[in-house]
Parts: structure tokens; sequence; C-alpha cells
């Protein structure tokens, strides 16, 4: 559907003519990208000419797909307005924008937290009118700019500016960005009372900001942040990696991340704090931003999880954690590879890799090469992701029990590794190796990374049908299956259904009608 603007839509003209798309090239490429990301649409050049020649508006996630098409063509990113599409876009640049400034970056950070809640309160609606909208280019200025300055000079904010950031949170101004400051006095939480996590049934879980009129802005008080808040915050930030590995990104635990952020983190972002308080505090925000952002990757919400890898990475800039900073950079290497931009997803773990040299520990340097090997892995480099793949074993191999390792590393030991280095020779296509390192990531199964399991069971059999060995194939798929089926993981279901696809030229044995009938109970509830 289509609604009507005032006469032609010239910008839109305009840039097709530089990006050289004709209106059935234009059509094709928005179908194109509405299919992948499970959209059916049937768009011809007659919508086309409609929408340059009358100025018609398509809904839904079509103008982000168009400013996706033509930025693909152009090689940079195309923001709505400069194809005349601003008016479809619910929030144009919420999460988007790395700020220099500091202040700038607390606003940043907390509208996307508020309009994370908007999207949850509404069924998704804004996430959804996103869809589309992931743009890999939108990493070029974080990644930059970071590589740049990883570190800002000082975080401390004085009570005085406290303040006005408060004053322009409840305001809905440009200072505070929406996000809640201290409640009122009647008992409300005040982010000093913050906790782990908020969990569905208490007193907070899905309450709504507070929204005070005139007459109780002026009694705001920012709060002193101390050690103690962010220890608190810290410890959400273990629970929702463990909830995260166990049940998925989209298990309910793991849902409440967002929560934590806009209930707790904002109010103290908003705060005032010293120097050094205030660099924990960036740190803490920045790991709970970033795993909301690979909660959102996991469960298939690419746009969500953009914005909030970038916003996490501007956070650890505060921090002045290069480290933390690196770990993001990766995290974005791995939805850029996974959606398709290799070639980026390799300039953006290097970036990690070569920011951290003499910063990091071996173990944290081993993980960034094995990011950057699959990434090489993918674009079909065999000879890099085998010298990526090197270095990270060697790095790896320096690591000691001793080491100072961050928190946010826990997961990642040989086992970890060998998973990696097996999708990387599923990518090269060379299924003895992927045998031998699977073999080796399956030796110990735990029931703390649930997930992982599940995703190492399918590159296993993969392996084995490339093999030739279809009953291990439909075994390994069988118990994937069944791992698959106790997460909430999207991630993990489109690696079954990937394996299915594999399987259908073998359709009529009964071993894989088995299995797709056993599958098709998790196809259906998360699709």
């Amino acid at each position: 559907m289509s609604r009507e603007q005032r006469g032609p839509n010239e910008k839109l003209g305009t840039v097709l003519a530089l990006a050289g798309i004709s209106n059935a090239g234009l059509a094709r490429r928005v179908n194109d990208l509405g299919a992948q990301r499970g959209l059916t649409l049937r768009y011809d050049k007659t919508s086309v000419a409609r929408w340059v020649a009358k100025g018609m508006v398509p809904q839904g996630a079509a103008p982000h797909l168009i400013a996706a098409a033509i930025g693909a063509k152009l090689g940079r990113p195309v923001p709505l307005h400069e194809i005349g599409l601003a008016d479809a876009d619910p929030a144009p640049e919420v999460g988007l924008a790395f700020p220099r400034d500091v202040g700038e970056a607390v606003r940043s950070a907390t509208e996307l937290y508020r309009l994370d809640l908007a999207g949850r309160r509404g069924g998704g609606g804004i996430w959804q009118s996103l869809a589309g909208s992931f743009a890999v280019s939108a990493y070029a200025t974080p990644a930059s700019r970071w590589l740049i300055t990883p570190a800002d000079p000082s975080v401390a904010r004085d009570p005085t500016a406290a303040q006005a950031a408060i004053l322009g949170a409840r305001s809905g101004g440009r200072d505070g960005g929406g996000a809640p400051g201290p409640r009122g006095p009647r008992g409300a939480p005040d982010g000093r009372g913050a906790h782990t996590l908020h969990t569905p049934g208490g007193t907070q879980s899905g309450s709504v900001p507070v929204q005070p009129g005139p007459e109780s802005v002026a009694d705001a008080s920012p709060l002193r942040v101390g050690h103690s808040d962010v220890m608190k915050l810290r410890e959400a930030a273990q629970d929702a990696r463990r909830w995260d590995s166990k049940y998925g990104g989209g298990d309910w635990r793991s849902s409440m991340v967002p929560e934590c952020l806009r209930v707790d983190a904002a109010p103290l972002l908003l705060g005032s704090y010293t120097d050094e308080v205030g660099r924990a505090l960036f740190g803490a925000s920045a790991e709970l931003t970033r795993l909301a952002g690979w909660m959102a990757f996991d469960t298939g919400q690419q746009e969500a999880a953009q914005r909030y890898y970038i916003q996490a990475l501007r956070l650890a800039r505060a921090a002045a954690d290069v480290p933390l900073g690196g770990y993001v950079l990766a995290s974005m290497s791995l939805q850029a590879t996974y959606r398709g931009f290799a070639d980026e997803g390799v300039d953006l773990a290097q970036a990690a890799v070569e920011r951290n040299r003499g910063l990091a520990t071996s173990r944290t340097m081993s993980f960034f090469r094995l990011v950057e090997a699959r990434a090489h892995a993918k674009a079909g480099d065999a000879p890099a992701a085998g010298a990526a793949l090197k270095g990270a074993e060697s790095w790896l191999e320096r690591s000691r029990a001793g080491d100072a390792d961050p928190p946010w590393l826990g997961f990642y030991s040989y086992d970890r590794f060998a998973a990696d280095a097996a999708e990387c020779y599923r990518d090269l296509k060379a299924p003895r190796q992927v045998r031998r390192f699977t073999e080796q990531a399956l030796s110990r199964p735990t029931d703390e990374f649930v997930r992982s399991h599940g995703l190492r069971l399918v590159v296993s059999a993969v392996a084995e049908l490339e093999s030739g060995n279809l009953d291990a194939a439909c075994a390994a798929g069988t118990r994937a299956v069944e791992v698959a089926g106790r997460i909430s993981s999207a991630r993990t279901t489109e690696y079954v259904r990937d394996l299915l696809h594999r399987l259908e030229p073998y359709g009529d044995e009964p071993r894989v009608a088995e299995l797709r009938e056993r599958a098709r109970p998790l196809l259906v509830t998360q699709v």
C-alpha cells in the first residue's frame, strides 16, 4: 500500500538517476531485499513510477528497503530525507549517531533505550517498520572515529550538568533524549535502587516512565553515582550473558536487558559522577548495550542490533576501555559477515585487532583474530582465513589462567575456537577439516552454552552430509533440532533451515523426511 504525497518526489528521481537505477531495477532490488527479510513484496516499475511521478509513499519497511537498495549501488548510506521519504520513518536517526561529545553520547544512547521500549509496547511495530534499514555502511563513521580516538579525555559530570541533562530528559529535549530521570518521592525507583534485571510480574517490568508536568520538572535532582551503582549493572550484565547463552536471545529473561538499560542504566548516565566512576559506569552500560545488540541479532532484529552496537561502541570510548571497544567491533563484524558483507566484516575485525595490540590479553586477541578468520572464510579467501586461524590459535596458546581477561570473554575457550574454525572450513567447503574441528568442539557438551552446542551440531551435520554420510548427518541434525527447540534463537533456527535446504536432494529418504517432520514445529513457531 502507498499513501499520497503532495506532488512528484523529485529527490527520489534525482538520486535514482545518480545511481543509474531504472524503475524496474529498483523494484527488483526492493523485492529481493524484502525476501531476504521474510517479506513478500510485489513492486514493479509502475510502482516506482508512482513513487517518483505522483509522490506516493510506500508503507511499512519499503522506504528503508528503497534507501538500502540505492545505498548499495552508491556505496554509501542513503538517509530517507535524501530520497524524499523522511516522513515515513518513525525515528530517522535514533541510535545511528556516534557523537563526538560525551553529553551527546548519553543523549543518543538513552534515546535508543526509549525507542526500544516503545517498539516492544507497540508489539514491535517500530522495529518492524525499520525492517530493511540495516546498512553495513552505517558502521563506517563509528569505526573510524573510534579508531582515531578510542578514549574520551574526561567524562566527569558535575551536578549542574546532570541537572540540565535531567531537565532535558523530562521535557523530551535534546540534552536528555527523553530517557527517564530519577523518579518522584512516592517510593518509585530512582536508579539507585537498581537490581540485576527486572522480571515479569515485578512492579517495575513494563512500567511507564514518569513524565512529570512543568510543576515537578524544577524539583528533579540528579543522582550522585557511586561504584555500588555500577556494580549492580555489571551483575546484570553477568546474568544476561548467562541467560543468553543458555536460553537464546529471544527468551523472556534475555529480553529484560533493554528494560534494565532504560530503568537502571539511563538514570545513572544522566546523573553526576567523578571521572573514575563515570568510566566504570560507561563501561558497564556499554557491556549491557552490546548485549542488547547481540540478543537482537540472535532474534533476527538486525536494525535494532546495529543501533545498539553503535551506541555500545560510543559508550566504550567514554569508558576508555579499548578491548571492550574491540569486542563491540568484533560483534559488528560477525553481524556484517552473517548478513553477507564479508569484506566489511574483515575490516571491522582487523580494526579491533590493530587497535588492541599491546593492550588486550592474549585470549582477547585470539578471539578478534578468530572473528577475522570467519569473515575471510565467508569471503572465500582460504589463505587469509588460514592465516587468521593460525594467529588466533597462537594467541590462545599464549594465554594463561592468571591473565586479566575481561568478564565478557568468559565464553571463549578452545572449544569455541574449534567451533568457529569448523564454520570457517564449512564456508571454504573443506568437510574433512570441518569434521576434525567439530569433533573437538563437541567433545565436551555443556548445559551452560546451549545455543552454541546446537549450532555446532548443525555444522557437524553439514560436514557429514558433504562427506557423503547421510545417516550421520541426519543423526546430528536430529540432535540439533532437539537443542534448538529448547531455546529462543532465530539464528539457530536459520542454521537448521539451511541444513534442511541442503538435504532437499535426499528428500525421498525416510531419514530425511523424519528429520524434516521433527523440525516442522521449530520452523513454524520461530518464523
